[in-house]
């Protein structure tokens, strides 16, 4: 009998770490946006060179929400405290399950007094949207990422959603808007013309230099395209394709894709009752060489994925009393794993070796091939000391990357193995081949990785076009 929800998705296969490590949900594509324009190594240099215009219209869902329990209904279910939450601000907000691991998190966006739209992935989309439906007082619409795989079909939503940014971005804008922009605050919203449509912005910055996401009804879309990118011409504007646009996470340092911690909790029953046996999380494709019997290891808090200090206990929120017991000190914490070279000429040399062992194929610049990325980061004595959760390559730094959570007393610096390929010759996912494991060697480096990053973005937040 075919499974009606989650539940019984999970009852049926009885394994939920071996139902999601084959998963055939295939890879994960960024929909409707070109591969690339030029090449994704131009494009990727913009964003630190000159400006980029990133189209982050199609791959993330939007859920608006509006009524008299808005707010109530993110301040219950976010780790963010919502005391100071002025109008025309946004936030990075996080919500964790009743056992404290993170569901997964997205960009909140408070509209007006009574209205809200959060903009990520699915399953924070889905978690809202069932507790909306437990006695708040809210409007709720969904409107779903574009399918991956359209077909031909014509794809639209009901806003667009670009991003420019760069050291030339502000020339950009002022050029676009035809004059003088004010710089509001960081994270705050305003507003400008493109090609005389009145359109809202967000401000936020890459590279050291402001920059603005901005959104507006899809209907003006390639109005406002073809504007942004014939005034961005003689400053050098490049517009970001696909392949390019994965690589600014590894550069700003935001781990994307955590497993909703979900699966097994009792109180969560109704839950996953509740989501059907297509969603999110029933076809999430598990990947790497971390392998455990249970589901709850891929669990991660907030203190492992850098979202300590969003954590503040001043309101009552799902999953406070387990997040109260967790000592901070001693969990993993996030970093960047610098690839070694030589090791990952040896990974790139794999598919032209007939004579040498075969490799994991390792995809440029997005090496990932599941959803939810778990590769083990091993000592010198072969312990785990944490776990390699979004890989891939950074034409800025000229370096393969990856972003992980890592044991607290691993010190910045130290070289740490990075087990590349799944065990037993890989799982039955589309997205793998019979291979053999290899291990690369790596460095611990700061996250963000990029300088620029470092040094210009504020603590704990990131761009919202990195879903």
């Amino acid at each position: 009998m075919s499974a009606k929800n989650l539940q019984e998705v999970l009852d049926q296969a009885g394994d939920t770490v071996e139902l999601l490590r084959n998963s055939q949900l295939g890879a994960w594509i960024y929909p409707v946006v070109p591969s690339e324009f030029t090449n994704f190594r131009r494009e990727v240099k913009a964003w630190q060179n000159t400006a980029v215009l990133f189209d982050q219209s199609h791959h993330m869902t939007n859920l608006w929400v509006s009524g008299p329990d808005a707010l109530k209904l993110f301040t219950d279910t976010g780790i963010n405290s919502t005391a100071k939450f002025p109008v025309n601000s946004a936030k990075q907000f996080v919500p964790v399950a009743p056992g404290g691991g993170v569901i997964g998190d997205g960009i909140l966006f408070r509209l007006a007094e009574e209205e809200f739209v959060f903009v990520g992935r699915a399953p924070v989309a889905n978690w809202l949207t069932f507790n909306a439906g437990e006695g708040y007082n809210v409007d709720v619409r969904m409107d779903d990422r574009s399918p991956s795989r359209p077909y031909g079909k014509p794809v639209a939503r009901d806003v667009w959603r670009f991003q420019i940014q760069g050291p030339s971005a502000w020339q950009v804008i002022e050029k676009v808007n035809g004059g003088p922009l004010e710089q509001v605050p960081f994270f705050r919203m305003g507003s400008m013309t493109v090609a005389g449509e009145r359109v809202r912005t967000l401000r936020h910055g890459m590279a050291g230099a402001p920059g603005l996401e901005i959104w507006g009804p899809y209907e003006t879309y390639d109005k406002v395209r073809e504007a942004i990118l014939a005034a961005g011409e003689e400053f050098g504007l490049e517009p970001a394709g696909a392949r390019a646009y994965s690589c600014n996470t590894l550069e700003s340092g935001w781990i994307p894709s955590p497993l909703p911690a979900i699966y097994t909790d009792e109180e969560l029953r109704p839950y996953r009752e509740w989501l059907p046996a297509n969603s999110y999380e029933a076809v999430n494709a598990i990947a790497g060489s971390f392998v455990s019997s249970d589901i709850e290891d891929y669990y991660t808090n907030p203190w492992e994925l850098g979202y300590g200090s969003f954590v503040k206990f001043d309101h009552d929120f799902v999953g406070r009393d387990a997040l109260e017991r967790i000592d901070p000190e001693v969990q993993r914490r996030k970093v960047t794993l610098a690839w070694n070279a030589e090791d990952v000429a040896t990974l790139l040399a794999s598919p032209v070796d007939p004579e040498g062992p075969g490799y994991q194929f390792f995809d440029l610049p997005n090496a990932n091939y599941g959803s939810s990325n778990f590769d083990s980061v091993v000592d010198g004595d072969g312990t785990v000391v944490g776990l390699s959760m979004f890989t891939g390559y950074s034409a800025n730094e000229r370096k393969a990357l990856s972003l992980a959570t890592i044991a607290p007393d691993v010190p910045l610096g130290a070289e740490v193995r990075v087990i590349w390929g799944e065990p037993g010759g890989g799982s039955r996912k589309t997205t793998v081949e019979p291979h053999e494991q290899f291990e690369v060697r790596a460095i611990v480096s700061p996250a963000p990785y990029a300088e620029m990053a470092r040094t210009s973005y504020k603590p704990g937040w990131r761009t919202a076009a990195a879903g």
